[in-house]
């Protein structure tokens, strides 16, 4: 060994790293040679159809979430202690350790804005601004007994969509991809569209893969145009030179994947073969002119014109083509103020179509098969926030309904207290609606599970009880 000081000759360092270097240049020359031998493999296909754990009673879900927090008090939890005591303050103990997000808890008390009615034969109490659901309340399920762990926007929507408040873990949408996989060949298996004044708080992440391979998030469906960005070809690029062009790239692709095994190499070759295939499919998907007239009333759907209606037709046709799970935003319903005409226009704009979406799916047959669930990241408080015209964000009790895939009919669970404050019966958390989803579509949800990090992961982390009363 040279001392310190002493000057590296060329013939020094060539006699003492000879050795190394002739390892890099070894493993350089074998690594092409690997690549260069390595056989031509098929892309795995991640979206196979998988048989689930148990017979399944749902092999598909159509979530409409309506973001930013339908108000329970308003539409679904008729609460007349609240309304005898409108402008009161609430009992201090009620208050004892709460938190809200921007009221001071000790703002008076908000009695129910709208007149609630009993329907169907279930005697389910809706308020008159449903008159559409009305309908259909001997199909659907209402749970008056949701709670959460958020009490903001966006934690409190991805706690709904992915069962954590943190960014970065997989959709539901996604795990239940990766556990059936898809039964359309030439759609994405799980299909996300936004209607409303903006998108969700939570963004991407609520229909993202997190760290599960990237083939099974969500895809975002635009209700007009083409359905997804750049799917049309550019001018003078016909079909032969693309499937030329395709055909070249996914044989590299596929060297590449026969050396390094990467999953993300096959969802790249799946991803650009799925685009190849709905340029002819997601034309046809999307032209609702094709429905009978009596449908596009029945949904109030109209082709052409962007709106919540026509996403819900088209979340029926994605089903009908074997989509897996899609979903549906609808972000219009935080009203801290003006609660009473910003309500009004929510459900113009969503009853009727939510109804639809029921009555359709159940005279084609869907119905038993496709879980139809509908709610928000959480409720609204009991006390009045904005003068005299709009309520806060609220964990402690909400309302969620549920249809088909399963579920019972014509019941309504659970419970909060007289002000709509507390859940006191069948307490359902979000991690037991994933874990009764997940149920109904054939999982053990403790057993659905991806390791990253070193360890298994899943969609309900370490909670969840399935909520038995809700299944038929």
């Amino acid at each position: 060994m040279n001392s310190p000081g002493t000057h590296i000759s060329r013939r020094w360092f060539f006699e003492q790293c000879g050795v190394g270097l002739g390892a890099v240049a070894l493993k350089s020359l074998l690594a092409e040679s690997a690549q260069a031998a390595a056989p031509m493999v098929a892309p795995m296909d991640l979206l196979a159809p998988k048989p689930p754990q148990f017979p399944a009673k749902a092999k598909n879900v159509i979530f409409l979430f309506m973001a930013g927090a339908p108000s329970h008090l308003e539409l679904f939890d008729n609460k007349p202690e609240l309304k005898k005591f409108d402008g009161t303050l609430p009992p201090p103990e009620l208050l004892k350790g709460y938190r809200s997000a921007f009221i001071n808890p000790n703002s008076k008390l908000l009695g129910p804005k709208f007149e609630f009615k009993k329907y169907g034969q279930s005697g389910a109490e809706l308020t008159n601004l449903l008159p559409h659901l009305s309908t259909v309340v001997d199909d659907i399920a209402i749970v008056k007994s949701m709670v959460t762990d958020a009490f903001n926007h966006a934690p409190g929507q991805l706690l709904m969509n992915t069962g954590t408040m943190q960014f970065g873990r997989p959709s539901m949408g996604a795990w239940v991809t990766y556990g059936l996989g898809s039964e359309s060949k030439n759609l994405p298996a799980f299909v996300v569209f936004s209607s409303g004044k903006k998108g969700p708080s939570g963004g991407n992440s609520c229909w993202g893969s997190g760290f599960l391979p990237t083939v099974y998030q969500g895809v975002q469906f635009r209700s007009s145009g083409d359905p997804v960005l750049y799917l049309s070809n550019p001018e003078g690029v016909d079909a032969e030179l693309q499937r030329d062009s395709l055909d070249s790239i996914s044989r590299l692709n596929q060297m590449h994947l026969g050396v390094t095994g990467d999953p993300e190499i096959s969802t790249r070759i799946n991803s650009f073969e799925m685009a190849f295939r709905m340029q002819s499919s997601a034309p046809e998907l999307m032209d609702i002119t094709k429905e009978s007239k009596e449908t596009l009333e029945l949904y109030g759907a109209e082709p052409g014109k962007p709106s919540f209606a026509n996403n819900c037709l088209l979340a029926r046709r994605l089903v009908e083509r074997g989509v897996r799970f899609v979903q549906l935003y609808h972000e219009a319903w935080d009203q801290h103020a003006a609660l009473v005409k910003d309500i009004k226009i929510n459900c113009q704009d969503t009853d009727k179509a939510c109804a639809a979406l029921v009555k359709d799916l159940k005279q084609r047959g869907l119905l038993e098969n496709t879980l139809v669930v509908w709610g928000g990241e959480f409720g609204r408080t009991p006390m009045v926030q904005g003068g005299d015209d709009g309520r806060d964000h609220h964990p402690n009790a909400f309302t969620m309904w549920m249809a088909g895939g399963g579920i019972k009919r014509g019941v309504t669970i659970g419970e909060s207290d007289d002000l709509g404050f507390n859940v006191v019966k069948d307490k359902v958390h979000v991690h037991d609606l994933h874990a009764t989803m997940l149920h109904l579509l054939g999982f053990d949800h403790t057993k659905l599970t991806y390791k990253f990090q070193g360890r298994p992961f899943r969609l309900t982390d370490v909670h969840g009880e399935v909520a038995k009363q809700l299944l038929a």
